[in-house]
């Protein structure tokens, strides 16, 4: 069992930058894939970004790329997910997640491959 506690949420203007934090106590998470999701106002759950167990590959959307940057700090079981330019529609609450198993390798885009889920942070940019 791994848990995510996510932070760093906030209210930021179109254009600001924030940093969310995905944090676990488990020694084990460093052998786990770590995505990203958000899921806004009457929409459905979409992909963000992702990183690899071993923190050498990186996934992002479309939507965000350029703009957001996943990273993780081993020593403080932690994994990022920066935020710059953000626009108004990056308004949504950010979950990180991780897969059941350890080692993960697969497709990091589907959300039906992670199992644990932080409990969420909300991110609003206004215009």
């Amino acid at each position: 069992q791994v848990q995510l506690v996510e932070s760093g949420g906030g209210l930021v203007q179109a254009g600001g930058s924030l940093r969310l934090s995905c944090a676990a106590s488990e020694r084990t998470f460093s052998t786990y894939a770590v995505g990203w999701f958000r899921q806004a106002p009457g929409k459905e759950r979409e992909f963000v970004a992702a990183i690899s167990w071993t923190g050498e590959s990186t996934y992002y959307a479309d939507s965000v790329k350029g703009r957001l940057t996943i990273s993780r700090d081993y020593a403080k079981n932690t994994v990022y997910l920066q935020m710059n330019s953000l626009k108004p529609e990056d308004t949504a609450v950010y979950y990180c997640a991780a897969p059941a198993m350890a080692y993960y390798s697969g497709n990091y885009y589907s959300d039906v491959e992670y199992d644990y889920w932080g409990q969420g942070t909300q991110v609003t940019v206004s215009s």
